[in-house]
């Protein structure tokens, strides 16, 4: 037990993870790993000099088991005097509604509802129990994906208006079972951490056992490769930005670089500039690997004085002579007629894609799609944005301007007028495809179908 609480308070010194005064909400899920901490942290508090909360979230994908997880947590927090926020988030339904996998589903609305927990407990970090064996998996996940990086999960990081911190990654799960059996904590299985069919089970049950069989030690060595990355990241990156500034313009949707001068800098900062550039211009918006880092630098690289790579989003790559232009493409003047959309139809906006408004039960995987109310006024109208539209969010009391919205979102200023807004005969704002829904949006028969261009 000493050993395990003074590796973990040394972890938490070391890289300063928590100050006297901090409110830190602990992410628990009634799981060993969890439950560990919170009862490590409700011991710490007066020698660390904080208030400890509990926020869990049921993802009722097991329904009676998963409420009872809460109810397990709510009741050792009870117990304790622990402050508990706990809520249910229907995690199915934002998969079939988001069209994405039942985990970045259930990541999203448990990361969501971790924000708004921490609001109203008042608390400025977030603490998880990831551990070495985590941080272990997700290396060689990230390794296995062919990720443009492979350092794992950070120690700490930015969240909601404070941070989350990792206090346990310095720890294997063998100590954390032991500190657990020898201070009798109780907690929750959840057999789910079973199933194969989750890409996470399969390496902690397949490739982790092979690891600690050559070496019982090796998730602390991951651990600390991907600690000494991440530093290295930080500082190549630093590098990488103060060396790009000097070769290159940049505006708010294009930069311009020039060639010569970069192709002298070192390889590893060569990439990590196109990364720099590539995150600016996508605002973290738009998915792009490490393949597409290789096509720049294969173009720039090339003899040929000139040549054009296509990237998401209609991101283009020139080399014209001695410098390249990254910017957005955009061929056509918005078409800026509304479409009139009724039960049956399909209409298509040159640019955009097309509409169906069909009696439908699921939506394709190569589409997106909003389910309108019963009884929602028709026809459906297809448009672009107007001067002082505003949309009721879904989550968000009263209204937003649009052009605000388009802002928060990072929506490039050349495709703001591109946007298709989809409303009602009585011109609400129903829906942005592929931006944001609107609270209008329900359970009725008729599904609104976009199939981009």
């Amino acid at each position: 037990m000493r050993f395990f609480e003074e590796k973990v308070k040394s972890f938490i010194e070391q890289h300063k993870l928590i100050q006297p005064g901090d409110h830190l909400a602990a992410a628990v899920s009634g799981g060993i790993d969890s439950m560990v901490l919170l009862a490590f942290l409700h011991d710490q508090q007066e020698r660390l000099g904080i208030s400890v909360s509990a926020i869990h979230v049921d993802h009722m994908l097991r329904g009676e088991e998963s409420y009872a997880d809460l109810l397990f947590v709510q009741a050792y927090c009870r117990e304790k005097g622990i402050p508990f926020w706990g809520r249910q988030a229907d995690a199915a339904a934002e998969a079939a509604r988001s069209r994405t996998g039942i985990q970045q589903a259930a990541r999203h609305v448990r990361y969501d509802l971790f924000q708004k927990g921490m609001q109203e407990l008042g608390a400025n970090k977030l603490a998880t129990a990831h551990h070495a064996d985590d941080q272990t998996e997700t290396v060689l996940m990230q390794l296995a994906r062919g990720s443009h990086s492979y350092s794992g999960i950070p120690v700490i990081r930015p969240f909601a208006e404070g941070q989350m911190i990792r206090p346990f990654l310095s720890v294997m799960k063998e100590d954390i079972e032991g500190y657990a059996a020898e201070q009798a904590i109780l907690y929750r299985q959840d057999p789910s951490n079973d199933k194969e069919t989750y890409t996470r089970n399969r390496f902690r049950k397949q490739a982790l056992p092979f690891l600690k069989m050559e070496n019982r030690k090796a998730p602390l060595h991951v651990q600390r490769f991907a600690q000494e990355r991440q530093e290295d990241e930080v500082f190549l990156r630093s590098l990488a930005e103060e060396m790009v500034q000097n070769m290159s313009i940049w505006k708010q949707e294009s930069v311009s670089l020039q060639i010569k001068p970069f192709l002298q800098v070192p390889l590893p900062l060569q990439r990590r500039a196109i990364h720099l550039i590539l995150n600016y211009l996508y605002h973290g918006k738009t998915a792009f690997s490490f393949l597409h880092i290789q096509d720049i630098l294969h173009l720039l690289q090339s003899t040929a004085p000139s040549g054009t790579l296509t990237l998401p989003a209609h991101l283009t790559v020139s080399k014209i002579a001695d410098h390249c232009l990254f910017a957005y493409e955009i061929d056509q003047e918005p078409d800026d007629q509304p479409a009139l959309l009724r039960e049956g139809e399909c209409v298509h906006r040159k640019g955009i894609g097309s509409f169906t408004l069909a009696a439908a039960d699921d939506c394709s995987d190569e589409a997106s799609c909003f389910r309108l109310k019963e009884g929602a006024a028709l026809p459906i109208w297809i448009r672009t944005r107007q001067q002082g539209d505003r949309m009721q969010l879904r989550g968000m009391n009263g209204s937003k301007k649009l052009s605000r919205l388009l802002i928060d979102e990072k929506i490039p200023l050349a495709y703001r007028e591109h946007i298709p807004v989809v409303t009602d005969a009585s011109d609400t704002i129903l829906w942005l495809p592929g931006i944001r829904k609107s609270v209008h949006e329900g359970d009725g028969p008729l599904l609104l179908i976009y199939e981009k261009e």
